[in-house]
């Protein structure tokens, strides 16, 4: 499991002054791409690693609203490998209070061609590493 935190800044906060439920994604983004630093993964589509991964499912279950400076501790755990795919699920925490759960789907895409490609070897072994069995 990869912890990142969040501070729910102003500008994010709908008029009845809770994160904005969309926001919820962009910081499930931002979650996932410092856990794949934190691998030592580059989500770029180049020839030397070919990890681009690119969510295909999203499911999001909102258990308490998070309000403008609340910190967010966003854990990410990878719940499965596959060949050219891979799931995390990310649950959101301010203190004690469980905020949200977000279950998402990954595939590693070849975007020139618009299709699904392996993942590499060194990706595939990061992400089986820290899977949650």
């Amino acid at each position: 499991m990869h912890t990142y935190s969040h501070r729910v800044r102003y500008h994010e906060v709908d008029g009845q002054g809770y994160l904005f439920n969309a926001r919820y994604l962009e910081i499930a983004d931002v979650a996932f791409t410092e856990l794949a630093r934190a691998l030592g993964l580059e989500i770029t589509p180049t020839d030397e690693n070919d990890f681009d991964p690119s969510v295909v499912t999203a499911a999001l279950e909102y258990r308490s609203p998070a309000r403008f400076d609340d910190v967010l501790d966003v854990d990410v755990t990878v719940t499965h490998v596959g060949r050219s795919s891979f799931s995390v699920v990310l649950t959101v925490t301010t203190g004690e209070r469980h905020v949200n759960t977000i279950k998402l789907t990954y595939v590693n895409v070849d975007a020139p061609n618009a299709r699904s490609r392996p993942l590499s070897p060194t990706a595939a072994a990061a992400l089986r590493d820290i899977l949650d069995t």
